[in-house]
Formats: C-alpha cells, sequence, structure tokens
C-alpha cells in the first residue's frame, strides 16, 4: 500500500509514541524524515535518532524525550503543507509559532531548518509543520 503524505505519518507516528510513554518509535526511513529528526534534535523536542539499515528502505528509530512530570516535551505537531495544498512563505513573512515558543520547520532551498534560522538567513521556502 502506497502512502500519500509519509511526513504526516511520521507526525502522527510521534505524537502516538508521546501519548502512549513509548521510550521510541520506528518510522519507515527517507533523507527528509531523517533531516527533521535532526532538526527535532537540535531545537531538544527529541533525544535522538538512528538511522538503521535494512533491504528495503531502512528503518528511522527516534527516541523520545519526557520532561520532569513525565509528559511528552511536544505538546503538539501540526502539518502545514501537505501534498493536496503546499503554503509556500517568503523569507519576510514567516510567522513565529507561538510567540517564539516553537518552532516552524521549513523546506528551503538550503535544506530543513527551523524559522528562525530560515528568516537569519533570508530565504523562504515551504512549511512542512510547526511544533510546540
Amino acid at each position: 500500500m502506497t502512502m500519500s503524505d509519509p511526513i504526516a505519518d511520521m507526525l502522527t507516528r510521534i505524537r502516538n509514541a508521546g501519548k502512549a510513554k513509548f521510550n521510541s518509535v520506528d518510522i519507515p526511513g527517507a533523507t527528509l524524515k531523517t533531516e527533521l529528526a535532526e532538526v527535532l534534535k537540535n531545537e531538544g523536542f527529541i533525544k535522538n535518532y538512528k538511522f538503521i539499515k535494512d533491504d528495503k528502505q531502512g528503518i528511522l528509530r527516534i527516541y523520545l524525550k519526557y520532561g520532569k512530570d513525565d509528559s511528552h516535551v511536544i505538546l503538539s505537531l501540526e502539518r502545514i503543507s501537505k501534498p493536496s495544498r503546499r503554503v509556500y512563505v517568503g523569507s519576510k513573512d514567516i510567522k513565529s509559532v507561538y510567540n517564539g515558543l516553537g518552532i516552524a520547520v521549513l523546506s528551503t532551498s538550503k535544506g530543513i531548518m527551523t524559522d528562525k534560522r530560515a528568516r537569519k538567513e533570508n530565504v523562504g521556502g515551504e512549511i512542512i509543520c510547526n511544533i510546540w
């Protein structure tokens, strides 16, 4: 069975694993998903990730992060740009998420990056998701 939106599937798996208090979640691998996991790690939303090679496309294992009261660090994951409706913004039009408490992840010509870095490097692109 083919998947129409693998990024939304990844975000849903992370969201569900966090609600179920799992230590890690396995996701079918892809380059874009690995870059998105790198952004999540750098911003402190996940502990770590590991790409496991197999005979197919590989597996991306994401190790989830929890707070002091055993609550998931990620309060919400929201997919913005979808295969049916792409959302593009210029560098001047990038809005902050929750007044800077969250991040927007963008796919730009310089790679996957946060909204803050995109504003700093003065590049726009496709808004993949918002995380807070």
